[in-house]
């Protein structure tokens, strides 16, 4: 596997950081799916569709053909679910990522680049929460190529930003994961985050109860 470097985005790497982004968010579908199935008001409306399919028409195979259908038709739901995600991303800050992150005050984005292939990336902005005005930086959009993970990648890349904020003379960086992504919690926890709120994006996210997850980290020096 080639040796990556970390460098400053470059326009040229636009069409390249859209599809790792967009490819890394829809990889959490299936996570998703499980999730929503292990949800026991899930489990127990399955079940009572079985019971009642099996009770009115006498065939239990009828009963798990139902269920069946049912699970198969919810896959392209937690799919799409994911897509509106990368569709919001792709038409906010990333439809001009020159303009939000290099060029905007205090905001900066990074690629991973590895055989001349962007293969990591993330980006640092202000956070948007009033409260948190010149307070707060946020982590965004941190995303790594299947075959580059594992190595400390993510990591690194989440250092630089806390460097840039502190250089910048922020109190603090925070972020958002979500309920699925578990790999990312562990990371952020282990890089010293602490988690302090979670909301809903949604009315059917509360309904499958999948929250985004506010993480903070204040910066050594500045409580």
């Amino acid at each position: 596997m080639a040796p990556y470097r970390i460098r400053l985005y470059r326009d040229e790497d636009y069409d390249a950081v859209r599809s790792l982004f967009a490819r890394g968010i829809i990889e959490h579908a299936p996570a998703i799916y499980r999730h929503v199935l292990r949800l026991p008001r899930v489990q127990l409306g399955l079940l009572a569709l079985f019971t009642a399919v099996r009770a009115v028409c006498g065939c239990w195979l009828l009963a798990v053909g139902a269920m069946a259908l049912v699970l198969a038709a919810a896959w392209p739901l937690m799919r799409s679910f994911g897509a509106s995600f990368v569709q919001e991303a792709l038409v906010a800050d990333l439809l001009d990522i020159h303009s939000s992150y290099m060029r905007a005050p205090d905001s900066c984005f990074w690629v991973v680049e590895a055989g001349g292939e962007v293969v990591g990336m993330v980006g640092a902005a202000p956070s948007q929460d009033p409260a948190q005005h010149g307070k707060a930086m946020e982590l965004k959009r941190l995303s790594i190529s299947k075959e580059y993970r594992g190595r400390g990648i993510s990591k690194v890349l989440c250092e630089e930003v806390l460097r840039f904020a502190q250089a910048r003379g922020y109190r603090a960086v925070v972020l958002f994961t979500s309920t699925v992504q578990v790999v990312a919690q562990q990371l952020y926890e282990r890089q010293g985050f602490r988690k302090v709120a979670e909301t809903s994006p949604s009315l059917f996210s509360s309904l499958i109860c999948f929250y985004l997850i506010h993480y903070r980290l204040d910066l050594p020096g500045r409580p």
